[in-house]
This record gives C-alpha cells, sequence and structure tokens, in this order.
C-alpha cells in the first residue's frame, strides 16, 4: 500500500500539491516514484516559468526511464527544489519531502482528487 496523506490533493498522473503559506507546494507522489524506481536526474523548471494544469513542467529520469511530470495548476512558479536537483534520490526516499516547485498566482485546481479517490486511480493502475 502507498503513501496518500489525507492532507494533500492528487492528480491522475500521479503528481501531489499542497497549499502552503499562499504556494502550491507539488510533487510526486508514492506511487510514482516506486514505479520510475530509483531516479537519477531531475529536470525543473526556472523560477518565473508559467505551469499549465495538465500540461508538462518537468522530467525525471530514473534507471528504468524517462518520464514526464505534468502540473497539477496553473500559475508562476515560485521557488524550486534545487536539492533534489542536486541529489534525486530524496524523491525516492521521501516524495512528500522532496517537493519540485512551488507556484504563485495558482488557478485550475478543480480537477485536483483527495486521497480517496487518487488511491482509486492506483488500484487501478496496479
Amino acid at each position: 500500500m502507498f503513501k496518500n496523506p489525507e492532507e494533500l490533493k492528487y492528480t491522475k498522473t500521479h503528481e501531489w500539491v499542497k497549499e502552503e503559506d499562499g504556494l502550491y507546494v507539488v510533487g510526486l507522489t508514492d506511487f510514482a516514484q516506486d514505479a520510475l524506481g530509483d531516479i537519477v536526474f531531475v529536470n525543473l523548471p526556472s523560477v518565473g516559468d508559467e505551469v499549465i494544469a495538465g500540461e508538462v513542467f518537468s522530467d525525471v529520469e530514473s534507471v528504468k526511464a524517462v518520464s514526464d511530470v505534468f502540473s497539477p495548476v496553473s500559475g508562476v512558479v515560485a521557488e524550486v527544489n534545487e536539492a533534489i536537483v542536486d541529489d534525486p534520490s530524496l524523491v525516492n526516499s521521501d516524495c512528500y519531502d522532496a517537493w519540485m516547485i512551488k507556484v504563485s498566482d495558482v488557478t485550475g485546481t478543480d480537477e485536483l482528487l483527495d486521497a480517496k479517490a487518487y488511491e482509486e486511480v492506483c488500484a487501478n493502475e496496479a
């Protein structure tokens, strides 16, 4: 069973998001990091870049493949997590602490799933 904290929101493409001090924090879910295997490279956007809900904002490279990461919300990148660029394995060791970007001026949160709905998505893919 994968960890899906109740306080987070999720996407069908396996990203998590939480609101924190007016910003939306985005990362990969436990299901995603497990499916990818050992992550060896993370490519993040720059501060000030625009992200659009449902569109690719990043990619991660694992020992298995390169995978796109989709933005769960629309807005402007306010901060990037340089720690996971320097050490991508942090995503595997604690995916809910190893966030990718923080987004400001957010819109497009209607499609986000709660933990229960996201667990159903995972169960259908398992």
